[in-house]
């Protein structure tokens, strides 16, 4: 993707990230969910704001999911953190060197991404795991000035057909034409401009991997090729 160099930096990106209230639906549901709370977190005071990525800085690898958890992310306060898919998730990123802990269960329990950023293709948690066009147009903005300022990401690593459509639709409008490759679990696809190049999966949620549709051994495969391919 071409890189916007006045873009700004990605601390004054999640400072407006954050007040984001763009989308009405999702305002209504991500503060709902942190007033109607699960019995197991009662205590917790929920985040109930969007969710900035989290990562490395000089990642060579993007990872882009859906949105965060309406009791997960949006609980915590960071993306894939404390949820039935961020397990699955980091225990992979875990066992092929992306990340230094094999649990993601809060903002403060030591986890470290390396050579890897974080984010979604939606930063409010969606009722139903569905954020509507709209919505996800809204997001879009966020995540184009997020990818500028990961001036080193040489792969991008798109988490369910959702966020690979997202991905697909930026690097259009910055190419001037639509892009159509058809998502494909384990699918490397390169850019009419070059790096990054994109690479598709499930999405690693419990639908997915309880179910056999992701099983650890495919998703780590595709990580192990996302990591080769961005040299680390």
């Amino acid at each position: 993707m071409i890189r916007d160099p006045l873009a700004g930096s990605l601390e004054s990106l999640n400072q407006g990230l954050v007040q984001c209230r763009l989308c009405p639906r999702l305002v209504a549901h991500r503060e709902q969910a942190g007033v109607v709370k699960k019995p197991a977190y009662r205590e917790w005071d929920y985040w109930a704001r969007p969710v900035p990525g989290f990562g490395d800085r000089n990642a060579r690898v993007a990872a882009i999911g859906l949105a965060p958890a309406a009791h997960g992310g949006n609980r915590t306060g960071r993306m894939f953190t404390g949820d039935a898919s961020a397990r699955f998730l980091m225990q992979a990123l875990y066992d092929v060197g992306f990340a230094s802990q094999p649990t993601s269960e809060h903002a403060g329990d030591g986890l470290e991404l390396r050579g890897l950023y974080l984010t979604a293709a939606a930063r409010c948690a969606p009722p139903k795991d569905r954020p509507s066009p709209q919505e996800l147009a809204n997001c879009a903005s966020y995540l184009r000035r997020e990818m500028d300022l990961l001036p080193t990401v040489l792969v991008v690593l798109a988490l369910g057909r959702v966020a690979f459509n997202s991905y697909l639709r930026l690097v259009s409008q910055q190419h001037g034409a639509p892009l159509r490759p058809a998502f494909r679990h384990g699918g490397r696809y390169e850019m009419p401009a070059g790096p990054p190049v994109l690479y598709a999966s499930y999405h690693p949620s419990p639908r997915n991997h309880q179910t056999g549709r992701l099983s650890k051994e495919s998703f780590l495969d595709v990580l192990r090729r996302v990591r080769a391919e961005s040299g680390l």
